[in-house]
């Protein structure tokens, strides 16, 4: 069975509708107020963007979400997770001090900011999800505890994923920062010995007690290590080092089974929105925005993360791509747009995984609003 998809587009029309109104229509079309109770714990998740960086959601269309939180009676906050990678949202100070200067204050957006995995990123449920590569994954604490969840996506391109929406946000945005290095690599961490400070703080940390100090550098047992990456994210001189390369399928793989961890007990308590706007190369992590590959498109919303997902794909590829940006190919209405960005990456991988977990379906109806 097809799953609705609510979409409305960038036109003003004769009604002179703003896009904060028709993020109110949707969420009123797609049922999101029947998903929050009395009093209820509601996670906006959203990507606050990084420093330096300028797609991410205007927190102006955000605050439609919250305020329609509040009417149906919840309690709304704004949350992601810690980064991986150095920037300016690897801890909840800078974080949301990150937030802040992008614009997601409190007068802006009406709703508190909380890094659901903690200080550093270590505050974590273990939820069971029974997949290919995992049996359970690592959800930050406060979107595992929430009551229920509308997830904001900036539909864009992704260096590994090739293209980022729902999945990519629930995915890599739920995950702690050692479920991140999980997603990101099956490669066991490595020590780089001229940075090691012999800190042992690594020890201290090592679930598996894969980990032993000589006098010059601490040492990763590989027989031991079962690539969890707790080390990558403690250690305080970055000397062990985070692990990129990896077959972009699993990794997209690795994320959908992260993102169906992110939902799995809130059944019937999750809505979606995609932003199929300003839809630039790569993601909002880099702390730059490159030009958009093809124009603003509108805005979707559906209680299906996979559904959502193929719609905002198929709405991109309808649209000419537009010359003198990063793309090398698919120029054409209906040509693969992501193609063009990144050849050689099969960026509906996580489309097909995270159907066949269950998390929805790839069949959509289209509902205009």
């Amino acid at each position: 069975m097809a799953s609705k998809v609510f979409f409305a587009d960038m036109r003003a029309n004769n009604r002179h509708e703003s896009l904060p109104q028709k993020v109110n229509k949707l969420f009123k079309a797609a049922g999101f107020a029947g998903l929050v109770g009395k009093d209820e714990l509601v996670a906006v998740k959203l990507h606050f963007g990084e420093k330096g960086g300028t797609a991410f959601i205007n927190p102006v269309l955000v605050r439609q979400v919250v305020d329609r939180v509040k009417e149906a009676g919840g309690k709304p906050f704004l949350t992601d997770t810690n980064t991986l990678y150095v920037g300016t949202r690897a801890n909840s100070v800078d974080h949301i001090q990150t937030a802040l200067e992008n614009g997601f204050s409190y007068a802006t957006v009406a709703a508190p900011i909380i890094i659901a995995d903690g200080l550093f990123g270590k505050n974590y449920v273990e939820v069971p999800v029974d997949g290919k590569h995992f049996k359970s994954v690592k959800i930050g604490s406060d979107i595992a505890n929430a009551d229920a969840m509308i997830v904001l996506s900036h539909t864009k391109g992704h260096i590994l994923a090739g293209f980022g929406g729902t999945i990519k946000n629930l995915g890599m945005g739920c995950g702690n920062r050692g479920g991140k290095q999980m997603m990101h690599s099956s490669l066991k961490p490595k020590v780089g010995e001229e940075s090691c400070r012999v800190c042992s703080v690594c020890l201290k940390w090592c679930p598996a007690d894969a980990i032993i100090i000589t006098d010059k550098t601490a040492v990763i047992d590989h027989e031991k290590c079962f690539g969890c990456g707790e080390c990558t994210v403690v250690c305080p001189a970055r000397a062990i080092k985070i692990q990129w390369k990896t077959e972009t399928v699993d990794m997209q793989e690795r994320m959908a089974e992260y993102a169906w961890g992110g939902i799995k007990d809130k059944a019937g308590k999750v809505g979606y929105f995609n932003f199929v706007m300003n839809v630039t190369p790569d993601c909002d992590c880099n702390s730059w925005s490159d030009a958009a590959i093809i124009k603003d498109v509108g805005i979707l919303a559906s209680t299906d993360p996979v559904a959502i997902d193929q719609a905002a794909l198929d709405l991109i590829n309808a649209q000419a791509g537009l010359a003198g940006t990063r793309l090398e190919g698919g120029f054409e209405p209906g040509g693969d747009k992501f193609k063009g960005v990144y050849p050689n990456t099969d960026h509906e991988a996580q489309l097909r995984h995270a159907e066949w977990l269950g998390m929805g379906t790839r069949r959509y109806e289209m509902v205009r609003v």
